[in-house]
């Protein structure tokens, strides 16, 4: 793991780790408590978060189970360790603590940007604000509307897997990259280098045939999954090969008609230094 960084909510500081082969932010679970409870006391917020801690232990919650230690400077500027959590676990965690800050934390880790956040609330005020962030960004209707279409494809083909076995978020992230090398060639962190892309999410910067492509691998994926009922990481694996061999055998078919790769190093970023915009 690599790229500490603090993240400020209001006048709170709050940890988080990169985790570069995961491409996830882990978030110090006792910072965001400390935000919940608006106690700035850093003992206080970490005896209420051990508290909760047992109690949903004994409860039998799998968000505790979902947390991981993690190495974390504190205020004296040593490091030790520190439960931390992905944005997924920490919603859940959040819904345990009542506090008048709970929806404004909720919209603050959306505007970092992970996909899975609009599986955990409200679906159509999800997809509204995913709309105006990408319109704010200057995304074409066009464009936007094939990122949706898109996310939609996703969000099925991870539902399948959630009921077919695959629980962990490295099974996720191994299943994704699996489909995406397959239709590709490259792996999805060669794919961000090729954007110089570092924690922006990849997906909001492809193309609308990177898009287009990256879908129907996914689709395809889903449908042989559930022609074959795959269960479990290894038949999971077994359909994702296949998914993603049936989009690289159109994207070959494409780049060879018209001369042009499919995979290209454009990106949304700022325009600062040399960054290139993709085409809509």
């Amino acid at each position: 793991m690599t790229d500490n960084a603090l993240a400020v909510f209001e006048n709170y500081k709050i940890r988080r780790h990169y985790d570069e082969e995961k491409e996830m932010w882990y978030f110090s679970v006792v910072d965001i408590i400390a935000v919940l409870i608006q106690q700035t006391d850093y003992q206080t917020a970490r005896k209420y978060w051990n508290k909760l801690k047992q109690r949903l232990k004994q409860e039998g919650s799998q968000s505790v189970t979902n947390c991981h230690r993690l190495k974390l400077e504190a205020a004296d500027g040593k490091k030790y360790l520190t439960d931390v959590a992905n944005p997924e676990t920490i919603l859940r965690l959040i819904q345990s603590v009542p506090s008048p800050k709970a929806e404004p934390v909720k919209l603050w880790l959306a505007k970092v940007g992970y996909e899975r956040l609009q599986d955990m609330g409200d679906p159509a005020r999800s997809v509204d604000r995913g709309r105006l962030y990408w319109q704010q960004q200057g995304r074409s209707e066009k464009w936007i509307q094939q990122r949706m279409m898109g996310q939609e494809t996703r969000n099925k083909l991870t539902d399948y897997w959630k009921g077919h076995k695959i629980t962990k978020e490295e099974e996720y992230a191994f299943l994704t990259n699996i489909i995406h090398k397959e239709w590709s060639g490259v792996t999805v962190k060669k794919h961000k280098e090729i954007k110089k892309l570092k924690t922006q999410n990849l997906r909001d910067h492809m193309s609308e045939a990177e898009l287009i492509f990256t879908a129907l691998a996914e689709l395809s994926t889903r449908q042989i999954a559930e022609t074959v009922q795959a269960d479990g990481l290894v038949e999971n694996t077994h359909a994702a090969k296949k998914g993603g061999n049936i989009a690289k055998k159109a994207r070959l078919e494409l780049e060879e008609k018209t001369g042009k790769s499919i995979i290209t190093g454009g990106n949304f970023l700022p325009p600062y230094g040399k960054q290139k915009k993709i085409k809509q």
